[in-house]
């Protein structure tokens, strides 16, 4: 099922982070991709300016375990769009946030074309 896949892909991509290598996004994103994340102030552009973004947490970010809640994987022809919460704990304390992925299929398989991270609203 696609949508197994599609978890699958972020989960090994989450692990990784998780341990302070960011390749695992790295390597699943295309070449075009976005990302917004809720510290930087403009979108990131472009796979070199995001593995520069992510290559500052390479090393530094340690999980000892974290929660994908409610994942949601909505399919469009090419394109799967993966939406969850995601609840962290380790260096950095319990984190939480809302996270949007937009996969497509290319020939080189299932990439991430726009990430988006963002931290919920307090109390939520």
């Amino acid at each position: 099922m696609l949508a197994d896949e599609i978890l699958k892909l972020e989960r090994a991509a989450l692990d990784r982070w998780g341990k302070g290598d960011p390749d695992g996004y790295v390597e699943i994103s295309a070449p075009e991709a976005t990302y917004f994340d809720p510290f930087v102030e403009h979108r990131v552009d472009g796979l070199p300016a995001i593995q520069a973004w992510l290559e500052q947490a390479r090393g530094k970010v340690k999980i000892d375990r974290d929660e994908i809640i409610e994942p949601l994987v909505q399919v469009i022809g090419d394109a799967a769009i993966l939406s969850f919460r995601f609840v962290s704990y380790g260096s950095e304390g319990s984190m939480r946030w809302n996270c949007t992925e937009v996969y497509q299929r290319l020939e080189t398989g299932w990439k991430i074309v726009h990430t988006h991270w963002s931290l919920p609203k307090r109390g939520a």
